[in-house]
């Protein structure tokens, strides 16, 4: 049974090795998306370098709020009539798909003239700070640059770039070297019977 389960796990960690995973941004930080001035949205993402595959967490009360993606004129004018999406279960996670300025603002009445509207400006990766692959191709429109999802997710980033090719090999060459073993034993067993 045991003998079963190795190979399988070797398996699920040379898949996972590869993979970059961009970092998890909470908007508005321990404050979340809110109206009540407490951030100045603005201001929290100048301090951030948003990467495409990065993901931003929108936290808020949605009985009061939600999260509208909007092109910059609306921005500019606070005007949620025309919105490119809608985001409202509370809890709302946006994965930046391509390099771009994107433009978030909630639509109840007053709320992004009070300040709850943000500029998110998503570049490309660079060698340092990302995975070695191809770069994202450009979508139609910047409705399909964004992947919704419910699930709530927090933590630092995890950037394989320099260690998933290094640690895909060891674990190859491990494997490698259990298979063998293993073949040799049962070669082992059958000449001695």
């Amino acid at each position: 049974m045991a003998l079963g389960k190795s190979p399988l796990i070797c398996l699920v960690m040379i898949a996972l090795c590869g993979v970059c995973f961009g970092a998890v941004y909470r908007v508005g930080d321990s404050n979340g998306w809110t109206s009540r001035g407490l951030v100045d949205y603005n201001e929290w993402a100048s301090t951030k370098d948003f990467h495409v595959g990065d993901t931003l967490t929108f936290s808020y009360d949605n009985q009061f709020h939600n999260v509208m993606q909007v092109t910059n004129e609306d921005y500019e004018s606070c005007n949620p009539a025309s919105p490119i999406a809608v985001y409202a279960s509370g809890s709302d996670t946006i994965t930046l798909e391509r390099p771009d300025n994107f433009y978030f603002l909630c639509g109840a009445p007053g709320h992004c003239q009070a300040g709850q509207r943000v500029e998110i400006l998503a570049t490309l990766p660079t060698p340092d700070d990302s995975c070695t692959g191809p770069s994202p191709t450009p979508s139609a429109s910047p409705a399909d640059a964004m992947s919704p999802s419910s699930a709530l997710s927090s933590g630092p980033a995890l950037h394989f770039s320099e260690l998933g090719l290094g640690v895909t090999i060891v674990v190859i060459r491990a494997f490698e070297t259990y298979f063998l073993s293993f073949c040799l034993q049962r070669v082992y067993i059958r000449l001695k019977d």
